[in-house]
């Protein structure tokens, strides 16, 4: 089932595409997705590939996920969200394990971004104290730890519940890497769409310090003579 599975990948590949998505995703020499692979595939195909496959076991998940190639690791977080999503307690306390266990195989902002949220954000909602992993792993010296940090709030904050994602953006604040500048500005500006008083609480405190990006990402929805008052720092 996973040879065929690859199979599938493959014939769906583009050499073009392939070429044009390394360079969107840094792949080159002292980049951040250095030595990443990628096919050329659609996410939309990669969706239905992974329905297609939704009955692989974790082995052969784990298989996929710790392939070079960008198509195998995303399609097997596709799988891993829907086992979640339609599993009992039992399982998706597996994998939340299994994804923590895979931060380094999670590497790069669109693995992050599209499961991060679906599965430890959603997780952690319903046993909160498992939290304190994510104040670990924003003090991490591993890029993609900080923002899977950073995007497993946004479950949080659909939830109206904004506190952890407020402390951990502020844990982040001085981070020199613009994808994490951008995550948290991200995150920063879904709290001003839910409550713009929270998010202004926030900036007040602390808009002078920010990296440019991170508070042009944060202020992205606001309107036009607020934005000139942080933008005035």
């Amino acid at each position: 089932m996973l040879n065929q599975l690859k199979k599938d990948l493959r014939k769906l590949a583009n050499s073009k595409k392939g070429k044009d998505l390394s360079k969107f995703f840094k792949t080159g020499k002292g980049e951040y997705g250095e030595g990443d692979i990628f096919l050329g595939i659609a996410v939309p195909n990669q969706r239905k590939i992974a329905k297609k496959y939704a009955t692989l076991s974790l082995g052969e998940i784990q298989d996929l996920l710790s392939s070079k190639i960008h198509e195998h690791r995303l399609t097997s977080l596709f799988i891993l969200i829907s086992k979640f999503e339609n599993g009992n307690n039992k399982l998706k306390k597996e994998i939340f394990d299994f994804y923590l266990k895979n931060t380094k195989n999670i590497n790069n902002w669109d693995l992050v971004d599209l499961s991060a949220p679906k599965i430890l954000g959603a997780y952690m909602l319903d046993n909160p104290k498992e939290k304190k992993i994510l104040y670990k792993l924003a003090k991490s010296k591993n890029l993609w730890e900080k923002r899977i940090a950073m995007l497993s709030t946004f479950a949080f904050i659909k939830n109206n519940e904004f506190d952890d994602a407020l402390k951990i953006s502020k844990i982040l604040l001085k981070d020199e890497h613009d994808l994490i500048h951008k995550a948290v500005g991200w995150m920063l500006r879904e709290i001003g769409k839910k409550d713009q008083k929270t998010e202004e609480k926030f900036l007040k405190k602390h808009y002078k310090k920010m990296p440019r990006t991170m508070l042009r990402y944060a202020i992205e929805k606001f309107q036009k003579n607020k934005k000139e008052f942080y933008m005035k720092k």
